[in-house]
């Protein structure tokens, strides 16, 4: 009787090894390093998003609950839109809101129009002092605003567009840096493109709109979001140009929550509310257009 000799268990295949983390320049990260990055980016999410949540349950708890108890609670016991009803009871927080709406988009058209115009003239157009032209913008980002809001003031006073949304709009239509952000979108397009076009009979304006534009059109989000942030943000300068509570905008009309001798934080937080909804509405449709953009109109050095 043979003796079917047993074959010895082949051995276990090793464990494939975890690749090592690297980062965007392929150096490995340690374990500890990334441990640190995710600790600092929770810290910065902590600080960012942090106050915003805090105004939103301070905006849904009712009358009957702490609002400074300690620990803090950020989830509301019994959550209530009163505070909202309130806030429209109050203020007329929707015709503000309204005017702000006013403002934004004519900043947002303006600034779109304007900047990709003037960005492509930098940027492509031969012609002399494109240079000095380029220089100017550049100095214009670093002069403060309180600087020359007296000049501003006195310009709308003259053209007699105080207490106007026009002249809410018109000293922020097109920024510096929105130029530069499409001069420099611009400037990444591979020309021989538009050399082509060029041999092929396209004149200028064809170019711009058939060939550049369309493909700029991340960093065009990008000055969209900028211009409807700065414009609805805004404070100082349609504080000083509007007088007739019927055109204030609305970081102008929550002002008015604000009790002189008490305040009402439940109040307050639900105005905050509805004046960050709509910037979070705007980022949310664009998101994916913005990050796109960023690398689009990078400014270098």
């Amino acid at each position: 009787m043979t003796v079917v000799e047993k074959a010895p268990p082949a051995p276990a295949p090793a464990t494939a090894r975890r690749r090592p983390v690297a980062d965007e320049h392929g150096r490995r990260v340690r374990g500890w390093e990334l441990v640190l990055r995710y600790v600092l980016l929770l810290v910065v999410l902590a600080l960012t998003v942090g106050p915003f949540l805090w105004q939103l349950s301070t905006s849904l708890k009712g009358p009957t609950e702490d609002i400074y108890s300690s620990p803090p609670s950020f989830l509301p016991a019994h959550p209530t839109l009163h505070n909202y009803a309130r806030v429209s009871d109050t203020i007329p927080v929707w015709d503000y809101a309204l005017n702000s709406l006013k403002v934004a988009a004519a900043n947002v058209v303006t600034n779109c129009v304007g900047a990709a115009l003037a960005g492509y003239a930098l940027a492509r157009l031969r012609y002399r002092g494109r240079r000095v032209a380029t220089l100017v913008f550049i100095l214009a980002m670093l002069v403060p605003a309180e600087s020359i809001i007296i000049a501003q003031f006195t310009a709308m006073r003259e053209l007699g567009l105080n207490n106007t949304l026009i002249g809410v709009v018109l000293p922020g239509s097109v920024s510096a840096l929105n130029v530069l952000l499409m001069r420099n979108a611009f400037l990444n397009l591979p020309i021989e493109i538009e050399e082509a076009a060029f041999v092929d009979g396209a004149n200028i304006w064809q170019r711009f709109f058939r060939i550049a534009l369309p493909s700029v059109k991340g960093t065009l989000a990008v000055v969209a979001i900028f211009a409807f942030m700065f414009s609805w943000d805004d404070f100082l300068w349609p504080l000083i140009v509007l007088s007739d509570p019927s055109k204030f905008t609305l970081t102008i009309g929550l002002n008015y929550l604000h009790g002189t001798f008490a305040n009402d934080e439940r109040l307050v937080a639900a105005g905050t509310v509805i004046a960050v909804a709509p910037l979070m509405i705007l980022f949310a449709c664009l998101q994916r257009y913005f990050f796109r953009g960023v690398g689009e109109g990078a400014v270098k050095g």
